[in-house]
Formats: structure tokens, sequence, C-alpha cells
């Protein structure tokens, strides 16, 4: 019987297959695959998307089974043979190394088992060779689930994972919104003088600066980055050593707290308890805050799309006022077109993050009782959402906004059109007044100036000195000297 299960596997060996087991029995693996027959499991029943995990996801889920491994061996729970060889399969994991190992598609089962699986697995198999063992050898001694998933579950790992990608992540995304906004800082600096034409409602409004549209932005986004952090610190709760409902069966009283300082030292995050083990697993509301705040900056950032692409319209037929890096061009039949690409693609990406944060908010309020099982998409989401920005953010930044340059002229001429200028003589001449001045320059193309100075209510020199497009938009009451 030996002999025939042993000439059986040296024949599926050869071609390209071996027998792995689970709970549910045999299976046929890729003879060279460092995963088992759970992933290859869900490698079947789940050819969804075709899609794979992010980096995020997997090198979280391995750091959890490294730190594990060792607070493990240190608790004299796991032999130190197996634990160390579980380590060393980890350090390879997450140098970088096996990446065409994970294979299950973002779209599986409930909770992240399969996900969590193909992690122990992987961990387990390399850990064997790392001890001598083949891969189709019957005698292997490191279990995926008695070893490398030791006083652990998918329940409690999986959030643990979502939350320790994204705090992975983070870093990158932080310094893209930060190049950004100091791009839009240094173009504020540089628009300072350009004087031009407010627009509220689409319409003429009271002048304003370019620099200070550009410093708006750049506040803005400043603001959304202060969001996304804070939103990050409530990630640092973690839930690991819940176990399977957050009573902590099957592990060690001193886990818990063990696997917090041990990931904290691993990761060079600063983590923390969550404090309650069975609402980090009920509860998914701080992944959901988190992408809350993801939703928030492309609101902002979409915003700003816009308003390039309003600027630089034209340029002929436009407002032209700014001026965006050309980068391809714009047409494939009318020659010479320069499209805003970079702003497009932004808002294009903008779109796809936000439409994400919905699938991680209806996701979030899908958990039922002890456990929400939703937790692949959500992480899935979530570190789609990171990358996308990160991408979008750095490309607008450093195709785009760098690049971008204030048509002077343009702005002055309009500025040099708008009636709304009134505005500043309402201290003097009154609003009604104003209003009057307004419609009969619109309507007979005569300047502010001209129209005050006919009807008697001011000066040339008066108006000059309260037309001083400049001190205007530094506010204040024109014609009134501050108090002293």
């Amino acid at each position: 019987m030996v002999a025939s299960c042993c000439m059986k596997g040296a024949e599926l060996m050869a071609e390209g297959y071996r027998i792995e087991r689970d709970s549910l029995g045999e299976m046929q693996v890729p003879a060279n695959a460092l995963y088992g027959a759970q992933t290859q499991r869900a490698v079947l029943n789940f050819p969804v998307s075709g899609m794979r995990p992010y980096p995020a996801f997997v090198w979280a889920q391995t750091m959890i089974k490294r730190a594990a491994a060792e607070v493990n061996r240190d608790l004299g729970l796991l032999d130190p043979q197996i634990a160390n060889a579980i380590i060393q399969a980890a350090e390879e994991v997450l140098a970088g190394q096996h990446a065409d190992q994970f294979v299950v598609d973002p779209f599986q089962a409930g909770a992240g088992t399969s996900h969590n699986m193909n992690v122990n697995e992987v961990l387990a198999n390399r850990a064997n060779q790392i001890l001598g063992y083949s891969l189709d050898d019957p005698k292997k001694p490191v279990s995926p689930n008695d070893h490398v998933n030791m006083a652990q579950s998918t329940n409690d790992t999986i959030p643990t994972a979502i939350r320790l990608g994204c705090l992975w992540r983070l870093p990158e995304l932080i310094a893209a919104i930060d190049d950004l906004a100091d791009a839009l800082e240094q173009k504020a600096i540089e628009f300072d003088d350009v004087v031009k034409s407010g627009r509220t409602h689409l319409q003429d409004a009271v002048p304003v600066r370019l620099g200070q549209e550009f410093g708006a932005y750049a506040k803005a986004v400043r603001n959304d980055m202060e969001r996304i952090v804070t939103a990050a610190n409530r990630l640092r709760r973690l839930g690991i050593g819940g176990t399977a409902t957050g009573t902590g069966l099957n592990a060690h009283p001193e886990y818990h707290s063990r696997m917090v300082a041990k990931l904290s030292e691993l990761t060079g995050h600063e983590l923390v308890s969550s404090g309650n083990l069975f609402e980090s697993m009920q509860s998914m509301a701080d992944p959901a805050d988190f992408s809350a705040s993801l939703r928030t900056l492309c609101i902002t950032l979409g915003r700003i799309a816009n308003d390039f692409r309003l600027l630089s319209s034209g340029p002929a037929t436009g407002l032209d006022e700014i001026r965006l890096p050309a980068v391809q061009p714009g047409s494939s039949i009318m020659p010479g077109k320069v499209n805003p690409v970079l702003a497009e693609m932004l808002n294009m990406a903008c779109y796809h993050v936000q439409g994400c944060d919905l699938t991680v908010a209806l996701a979030a309020q899908a958990g039922q009782l002890e456990l929400n099982v939703m937790m692949p998409i959500i992480a899935h989401n979530l570190f789609e959402m990171m990358h996308v920005l990160i991408g979008a953010i750095n490309a607008f930044t450093t195709k785009c906004v760098v690049g971008i340059t204030a048509n002077r002229e343009k702005a002055a001429g309009w500025l040099a059109k708008n009636a709304i200028l009134v505005t500043a003589l309402n201290p003097v001449i009154g609003y009604l007044n104003g209003a009057a001045v307004a419609k009969e320059a619109m309507a007979t193309g005569k300047t502010i100036k001209e129209v005050v100075v006919e009807k008697g209510l001011l000066t040339a020199e008066q108006v000059d000195e309260l037309l001083d497009v400049r001190k205007m938009t530094e506010g204040g009451i024109q014609g009134i000297a501050a108090a002293g």
C-alpha cells in the first residue's frame, strides 16, 4: 500500500502535480507550488476576477505569522526549530520573495480564510524546505494549521492585517500628499503677483490673486492629510489574540500583549491593544473611517482637477488663465490639440477611489454578531485606494502641477472687463448706485471708471484710488483707513 502511494506520488510529480491533504481529503497541487490543498481549492472555487492580493495584504499577514512564531516559541508552545524555520520563511516573503505563490482571488470565502490559509501553507512548505524536506515528503513536520497558525484564527488575523497593511503604505501616501501640497504652495508664491477675476457661481466676482487660489488648494490638501493621519492612528489598535470570537481560546494569556509588542518592534509602528478583542472582530469602523478620510481627499483633489481644467480651458475660446504642461497630443483627428490629461486622470482615479469607499462602507455595515465576513473585500478596496492614490497624486504633482505657468495677459484682460469691480465702490457710492453702474457698464461696454465719472459719483482720481485691484485682494474697506 505504501509502495503504491509512493508510486502514485512520483507519477503525479512527473506530470507536474503532487498530492496535498486537508480536512476534506486529497487535492492535486502544482508540483512546485509552495501553497497546499486549501489554497488550491480556493483557486478552483473562486475564478472570479483574475486579480491577486495586494502586496500590502501579503506583507501584513506574513508579518503576523512571523511575530506569532517568535511569540509562541518564547512562550514554550512552539518547537524552536520549527519556529525558526517559519521565521526564516516569513522573512523571505517579507523581503519580496515567493510573491507568485499568493494566488487567491480577492473575491473569496467570507472573512478571508482562503487568504489566511494561502499564507499559512506557503510559510509551512517553505519552512519544511528550510528544514530539509521536499514538498512531496509525507513526513514534512511543519503544519500550516498547527504551527504557522498557532494561537490564531482568520477572524483575528485578517482584521489585524488590514490595519497593518494600511499603516505599511501610509508613509508613501503621506509623502505623495505632502509633495503635492508643497508644489501647490510653490505655485502660490510664484503666482502671487497675478491679479485676476474671481468667480462665484461661475460668474464674475471681485478680484483675487492666482496665488491665493493656489494657496487655498495647498491648505485644503494639507487639511485632508491631517484627517488621514488622524484616522490612521485609530488603525494602530490591534485585536490580535482574540482567535475565533474574541475570547482568545487556544491562545496563551500573554499572547495578545506580546503580539502587540512584537508587531510594534518588527514593523516600527506604534501599535496598541484595542482594549476589547470582541469589538476588534465585530467592528470594521476604524477601517471604514480611514476609507472615508481617503474619500474626503478625493473630493478635494477632484475639485482641484476640475478647477485646473476650467482655468486652462480654451486656449482661444476659454479662460486660459493658466497653462498646463503639454505631455501628449490631445486628439487623433485635430492637429495641435492638447488636453488637460493629468487633471482628467486624477478625476478618474478619485471617482474610482470613491467607489471603493462605498464598497468598504457597505461591507463594514454588513458585519453580523461576532464577525464581519466581508473583510476580504474591505482589505482589497482599502489597499487599492491607497495604491491608486499614491500613483495618481505623484503623477499629477510631477507631470502637471510643477510645470503650470500663468497667463498673466489673459488674466489681466478678463479682469479689465469685469464690471463687478464696482463692488469696491459700495462703501462710498452705495450698493444701488453700484448696481446701476455695473449694469450700464455691461450694457454699453464702458469701463466702471467711465460710468462713475459720467454720473458724477466720483472723480477720476478717486476711482483710480478705490479700484486698486491689488488692494482689493487684500481685504478691508476701500477708501477707509484702518483704525489705529
